[in-house]
């Protein structure tokens, strides 16, 4: 407690306190350890359907977070067997799906924020892995306490899975030797939690959980288990953060969790509301792309129970009011500008607008924050609020950001962070991040980048907002890398592709001297020998010849390639310019089968070297020249040299 939660505990004063709401349960855990197949599994209880978000899900990892409802009725009646005659004083259980990858540490911060109780899913036959871990330090610091789902039960060898059976009574059902295996992997996953500072136990040999984290032995892939968990998390909650669940009095607030157009609705946001009360016709403030905005309420519209809001399809119920907790969808006039992840304020009063109005700026505030940016002076890499600490005293005293950086967009805040997060991993600063489509302004921001490296643009589910940007974005022979996606990491693996293949590209280029342009004439009574390699008089009529060099007649038929040049002093030299005369020797044709007196041809250039050619100080005789050299190959190629 701090100093003044105790003071006002001395001091008797208890703050009133409201309703007692459902308890919001953030869902967390590695990438495949079954997060969304047990918010399936509990979407399927008392019905036939099986819950279809696992299908949808990118890559099969959830990207955005979702939202459950769970009724009270149907919690009774699941873990009735457990209760024992009792029922939960909860009215309900509010699911929220967050996503598992290790980048969204920050989403799962806003998240974590907003749930009361979470619910660590762990493969029992994996263990910790990275993500794990991480989930364990971000409920460390936003102190939410949590039950671990040790699930994937059903892959010990021998278990035999019943759909709907406690793990009690699974247990005493199993072989022998299928409760050793199933013992052996449960102490190696409570020594794994022991070293990270965490007493495991299972949730039915505990004595005090407030010392013990409770393990909860399940399978989501074949209902069993279910009920426990179940009946863990509602009697942990209403157990020990009874305060917590009555703090609903207020002005309504809630977390954004996306906008979205619905048929016969128009633009609509889906909101967790986690304190106070929304109705009909209410002002609300919201974060836009502009900043702060105001907007009223038209339409409330709650999911039936056991329906996740992104697929509620047709079962929208309307309400003219809804309290916290809940998940609920607003229609209303100018979301279209809302920023997903963001909070929501009740508005109404003059009052509530001016708190509500500083709350999303110091929000915005927080998360420019943590962009990553580098100092001018040493050329590390800080967050953005730690730089400010960094340049106060020190050897960098006084040093300024350094303006370099990637360009990223998200089409949320969390996606925006989640990015944040993995380029500071990565030592790479963020010039400019935003939320919403790509514009010009992004593409003319990437490209003015100094470092070739960080002429890119990174977004996560986001595109471009017109044709124009989007045909931009799409040329390979674009000055500005795009690289998006649905999921984070790899949108990082393919940055990271790209940042190699740019730096040995660049490496090949210095390392290799630039290749001009020209066009020489071969002269008449100049045969001096007629193969192998044949060598000729010619005059360069622009541009220049160089050793190496590969010649093409003006229709782009290939001649050979220049093996040594002597001029008329009978000296050899390595290149010769415009109006000079030399003698050459082209490996591969014949006088008078392949070429011929007076023929002329075009001295070619590698197609990777057209870019740096156009960047170049050519003359007008040579930017000709290169012209018809790249109009001829793409007569076979349209984007050759591109």
């Amino acid at each position: 407690m701090t100093d003044e939660e105790v003071a006002n505990a001395e001091e008797g004063d208890e703050a009133p306190r409201g309703h007692n709401r459902q308890p919001i349960v953030s869902v967390l855990g590695h990438v495949d350890h079954g997060k969304t197949s047990l918010l399936d599994m509990v979407r399927s209880i008392g019905s036939q359907r099986q819950a279809s978000v696992m299908d949808r899900e990118a890559g099969g990892i959830t990207q955005h977070i979702g939202a459950t409802e769970v009724p009270a009725d149907v919690l009774n009646e699941t873990c009735a067997a457990m209760l024992g005659g009792k029922n939960f004083k909860s009215p309900g259980l509010l699911f929220i799906d967050t996503p598992g990858h290790h980048s969204f540490a920050s989403l799962r911060n806003r998240g974590g924020s907003v749930a009361d109780i979470a619910v660590l899913v762990v493969d029992i036959m994996e263990g910790l892995q990275p993500q794990t871990i991480e989930s364990l330090n971000i409920l460390k610091e936003t102190r939410t306490p949590f039950v671990i789902a040790g699930n994937k039960v059903d892959r010990l060898h021998g278990w035999r899975c019943e759909a709907g059976r406690s793990f009690i009574e699974s247990f005493g059902a199993q072989r022998e030797d299928v409760r050793a295996l199933f013992e052996d992997r449960y102490w190696k996953t409570v020594g794994q939690f022991s070293e990270h500072g965490f007493n495991l136990e299972r949730y039915d040999k505990i004595r005090d959980f407030r010392q013990n984290v409770a393990l909860v032995p399940m399978s989501a892939k074949e209902g069993e288990g279910l009920q426990d968990l179940l009946a863990v998390t509602v009697g942990l909650a209403e157990r020990f953060l009874e305060d917590r669940l009555t703090d609903t009095l207020g002005a309504a607030q809630g977390t954004v969790l996306e906008m979205r157009d619905e048929v016969g609705m128009g633009k609509t946001i889906d909101v967790i509301l986690y304190r106070g009360e929304l109705s009909v016709g209410d002002t609300v403030m919201l974060a836009g792309q502009d900043g702060p905005f105001t907007t009223h309420i038209k339409g409330l519209k709650r999911p039936q129970g056991m329906a996740e809001m992104r697929d509620a399809g047709k079962r929208w119920v309307n309400f003219d009011t809804v309290e916290a907790a809940s998940g609920v969808k607003i229609v209303a006039p100018k979301l279209e500008a809302t920023i997903a992840g963001t909070t929501l304020h009740l508005a109404n009063t003059d009052e509530e607008k001016a708190a509500a109005e500083e709350a999303i700026r110091e929000e915005w505030r927080a998360i420019f924050n943590t962009m990553p940016v580098m100092c001018s002076s040493c050329n590390e890499i800080f967050a953005r609020q730690a730089f400010a600490e960094h340049t106060a005293s020190g050897p960098c005293r006084g040093a300024e950001e350094d303006r370099t950086g990637v360009v990223i967009k998200a089409d949320t805040v969390g996606g925006l962070e989640a990015l944040a997060f993995e380029l500071h991993q990565r030592n790479i600063p963020v010039r400019q991040a935003t939320v919403g489509p790509v514009n010009k302004k992004d593409i003319l921001m990437a490209k003015s980048a100094a470092d070739p490296l960080q002429q890119v643009i990174l977004g996560f589910s986001t595109k471009a907002n017109t044709s124009d940007v989007a045909q931009q974005l799409e040329d390979d022979g674009g000055e500005v890398k795009f690289i998006s996606g649905p999921i984070i990491y790899h949108i990082m693996d393919a940055f990271e592709e790209w940042q190699e293949a740019t730096k040995a590209a660049i490496e090949e280029e210095q390392r290799e001297s630039i290749v001009y342009p020209g066009k020489v004439l071969y002269l008449k009574d100049h045969t001096f020998r007629a193969k192998g390699p044949a060598i000729v008089g010619m005059r360069v009529l622009g541009g220049r010849i160089h050793v190496g060099q590969r010649l093409m007649k003006l229709d782009g038929t290939p001649v050979g390639q220049v093996k040594s040049l002597r001029t008329r002093s009978s000296e050899d030299v390595k290149e010769a310019m415009q109006g000079e005369e030399i003698a050459v020797a082209v490996q591969g044709p014949t006088v008078g089968r392949h070429i011929e007196e007076l023929d002329e041809f075009y001295v070619d250039v590698p197609e990777r070297h057209v870019k740096r050619l156009k960047k170049a100080d050519l003359s007008p005789v040579e930017e000709e020249i290169l012209a018809e050299i790249v109009a001829l190959h793409r007569k076979d190629n349209h984007f050759w040299g591109r």
